[in-house]
């Protein structure tokens, strides 16, 4: 009863309201609480960790890692949380997130407002001895900062020791100049950073994963993507938001700054994984995200190349119940098609392949 009250509220709150609200309601146990049999076409190993489902809570959800116990209860098989930056800070001025209910999607410009590192490792240290997925943490750098390159390095170095892997955002299209980061160079200089960070904390071995925007020109792209692996990046995340608006959005808010997500970004998103996995092959761990909001849009990523997948903007929209719907979906998928994961995983050679395969399994 009480998460149905909480549901309810949730939709007509204002957005950011509501935002701070599921949060609050994940945090004390007012969500439902989905108690899955495990299935062993979900299972996988990644990163030497058991992932019990592919489905997991991207980051932008839970900024300051509040609510890590919460996604777990919802059914994710792993959650991310942050994105986190060194200092805290407040981020853009509101109103700064805007639902298109019309069109399945979000506008945020949030320009990673959180309470800073200290703060998140306070919350993680309480939470993750009882945390029963993978968590991963997600950081950037501080909008002031005159050092963006070391701001990874402190955040590594503070959060490293609570992470089962990290997530290098240099894509957020809601920070200045933060996506000129997406470059080899750049890039190398960070994970430098990330590693060394890691190092002066103890020297853990921490998976890290670079997320990337869906608005690079694929020659740029590319060239990040040969870079990965001799980077010493474990995974890639495609895709951020986008900053690009479709003809077709019909929603009062459609024209907003920010970043789009949702629906809008299923079709773009999936092409870049399918892209991705012809240039790193089977050496790096895709992660899809952008659009997932049932279990055929996530098969898709999976068919595509993804081996895990994301979602926040469909949860806002829809509910906590979606996350059980994916799951016990994306199962019925795979039962149908006689896979599991692994078997189904980079099978289509393209997006309109991908997404044929996933509707023809409904």
């Amino acid at each position: 009863m009480l998460s149905q009250i909480a549901m309810g509220l949730a939709r007509i709150l204002p957005a950011e309201t509501a935002h701070r609200f599921a949060i609050f309601c994940l945090k004390h146990r007012l969500t439902p609480h989905y108690r899955a049999r495990p299935s062993p076409r979900l299972q996988q190993e990644i990163f030497g960790m058991v992932f019990a489902n592919p489905l997991g809570l991207a980051a932008g959800f839970d900024k300051n890692a509040e609510a890590i116990l919460g996604a777990g209860r919802l059914g994710f098989g792993f959650s991310e949380c942050g994105t986190i930056t060194p200092r805290p800070q407040a981020g853009n001025a509101a109103p700064r997130v805007f639902r298109l209910r019309a069109d399945a999607a979000v506008i945020n410009r949030y320009g990673f407002n959180n309470h800073g590192a200290e703060v998140a490792a306070a919350n993680l240290a309480r939470q993750r001895p009882h945390a029963l997925i993978p968590i991963g943490i997600n950081i950037g750098a501080n909008k002031a900062s005159a050092d963006r390159v070391k701001d990874y390095h402190d955040a590594a170095m503070r959060l490293g020791e609570f992470a089962d892997y990290l997530t290098i955002n240099v894509s957020s299209p809601n920070t200045p100049h933060l996506r000129d980061l997406q470059t080899p160079k750049m890039l190398g200089e960070i994970m430098a950073a990330v590693r060394a960070g890691l190092v002066a904390a103890g020297g853990r071995d921490v998976p890290i994963l670079v997320k990337l925007s869906p608005d690079m020109c694929e020659h740029d792209f590319i060239a990040v993507l040969e870079a990965l692996s001799d980077l010493g990046a474990a995974g890639v995340i495609l895709t951020n938001t986008t900053i690009k608006r479709p003809q077709n959005l019909t929603a009062p808010a459609r024209g907003e700054a920010g970043g789009l997500s949702g629906a809008p970004l299923l079709w773009a998103s999936t092409e870049w994984l399918v892209l991705a996995r012809r240039y790193l092959g089977a050496d790096l761990v895709l992660v899809g995200v952008g659009g997932v909001d049932s279990a055929a849009a996530a098969y898709a990523k999976i068919l595509a190349g993804a081996s895990l997948v994301q979602l926040y903007t469909a949860l806002a929209l829809q509910g906590p119940h979606l996350p059980r719907r994916i799951i016990n979906g994306l199962d019925a998928h795979l039962a149908r098609d006689g896979t599991d994961i692994s078997g189904a995983r980079g099978q289509a050679k393209t997006a309109a392949e991908a997404f044929a395969i996933s509707d023809n399994s409904t």
